[in-house]
This record gives C-alpha cells, structure tokens and sequence, in this order.
C-alpha cells in the first residue's frame, strides 16, 4: 500500500494573506498528496478568508494536491448548515463531513469523514463506507490495538493523525473571549493573538492545555513519527498533519522521508523537535495511556 501524507485543515485563526501566503507555499514546495482547507473551528472567521479560497485551490491542484473541503465540527445555526449545503451541492468537490449533519448531506456521494466524528468501531465503518465514504479520519484517542483491529476490517481507506496539537474538544461556548472578558458575540477576533492556541495552565502553573476559540486542544504536541513503520504494517494507508506556525514544508518533507524510508524515524523526531519548539512532543493515547505522555 502507497501511503499518502496530508494537511489537515488550519485551525486557528491567522491572518488571511498570511494564510493565503502559507498555502500558496504548501502547493509548491510541500510533498503533500491532499490538502484540506476551509473553516472547522468558528464560522465568524470564514469571511476573512472566503475570498481568498478559489486561489488557493486552483493554486493546490496546479501544485498536484488533492483539495478536501472541510465542514465546521459544529453546527449551531440555520446559515451555518446553508453553507454545508451549499458545498454538497457542488458534484465537483470532495468534501471531508466533520459534523453528523454533514454527513448527512453527503450520504451517497464520495466523501470523506473527518476526525471529530466518533469512529470507534468496525460496524461504524462498514456503515460509513456503505454511505460513500471513500476516506475516514480516524479519532485521535485510539490506540495501537483499536487501530489494529479496525484496520484489519476497514472497507475504506484510514487515516491517523500523526503530528500537531491534538483538538480534544469544541464547544458553543468561546473560551478565547471569555480569557479576555468578551462575549461569543463580541469576541473582537481576540484568538487571532495566539497562533498556536493560548496557554492554560492549572491552578499551580503547569501547562495543561491550549485554547483556540471554541476549540480545546492539548498543551503538547502529538508526533508519531517513530510509529510510522508499525502504522503501515497494520494497513493504515494515510496520515495527516497538523498545521502550526512554525515550517510546515520542513515538518511534511521529514514525514515524507520517513513514510518512504529515507530517513529513519529517530532522526525525524530530533529534527521535528527542532522544529516544534513551542511544546513538548507526545504519543500516549497510541500506547493506550495518558494521551499527554511520550513513550519512546
């Protein structure tokens, strides 16, 4: 099995040419066989950005990308669903459903499922496939042998997320404007400050997790770079990045080199720790322990 390396979608909310700016560099230079885009976290950022959407597109494909349009984890409005329906009513997009709803929309048609959708079983698969998912991103707290189990009766192409903060958790709430006493409504964008997610530290000062909006996601970063070799073997067939602020073409070339074993997973890992200096590197939930620990 040819194994695919892809880019999740942004998370955070960066500036839109700066972000414009990183894909067009992503499309030229990275080894990526598909990229997602498109807005999975807060739609009052999709504006900023929507502009800038068919270039970038045209700019990924030109670059032999495969482009997946990905849909909010959450729906919590009317206009929020009308956008859903608005991409599945395009025959020509692939479209990766993060939400039941979307899911719903796209039952029939080749998709893709997205990792906040709770996939934990070989029935949920089968089911999935049978309703034209071509692709399902696996989440993010199996282990080894969950993922060895469904692996071994997947119907569809797996995908397991392998490098980047991990997103735990959305909610309707915003966390990053109640830290600077704003409401939802009044949030004044105030995420945009952290690139990576804002610090949240427990009561006696140690790094616990990291805000994006209504998203939460852990303090430390999950890399399975030394896993690689044993996620092949046991038939998962793609693997996905997480964009950060920091060199994400230097962060795909060493994942790439590694998937097709030209540089081996020890060098890789002192390489992305150099890279990725804004927070430890973790892999608990493969060895099906706490997911904010590293086994080496």
């Amino acid at each position: 099995m040819t194994a695919t390396l892809s880019l999740g979608p942004v998370l955070f909310n960066w500036d839109a040419g700066e972000k414009r700016d990183f894909y067009f560099r992503i499309a030229d230079e990275a080894p990526l066989d598909t990229v997602y885009v498109g807005e999975v976290v807060c739609s009052k950022r999709a504006p900023f950005f929507d502009p800038h959407l068919p270039e970038v597109v045209d700019r990924l494909r030109r670059g032999g990308k495969r482009v997946v349009h990905s849909t909010l984890a959450l729906f919590l409005t009317e206009r929020e669903m009308d956008a859903v329906r608005a991409l599945a009513e395009d025959p020509d997009l692939l479209i990766e459903a993060n939400d039941i709803g979307a899911m719903a929309l796209l039952a029939g048609r080749p998709h893709v499922v997205g990792p906040f959708v709770n996939v934990y079983n070989e029935g949920t698969l089968d089911y999935l496939a049978g309703q034209g998912a071509r692709l399902v991103s696996l989440p993010w707290e199996l282990s080894s042998q969950a993922l060895t189990a469904l692996a071994a009766s997947a119907a569809t192409t797996l995908e397991v997320q392998v490098f980047g903060r991990v997103p735990l958790a959305i909610s309707a709430r915003c966390y990053h404007a109640r830290a600077h006493g704003l409401h939802k409504d009044g949030c004044q964008y105030v995420c945009a400050e952290d690139r990576d997610g804002l610090a949240v530290e427990t009561l006696d000062g140690e790094s616990f997790l990291a805000v994006n909006g209504t998203q939460t996601l852990s303090h430390t970063v999950s890399n399975l770079i030394g896993e690689i070799a044993a996620l092949q073997a046991m038939g998962i067939g793609a693997f996905r990045l997480w964009p950060h602020g920091i060199d994400m073409v230097a962060v795909a070339g060493i994942f790439r080199d590694v998937l097709d074993a030209k540089r081996g997973a020890d060098e890789g890992r002192r390489q992305l720790a150099a890279l990725a200096g804004f927070a430890p590197f973790s892999n608990g939930f493969y060895y099906g322990r706490e997911g904010v620990t590293l086994s080496s």
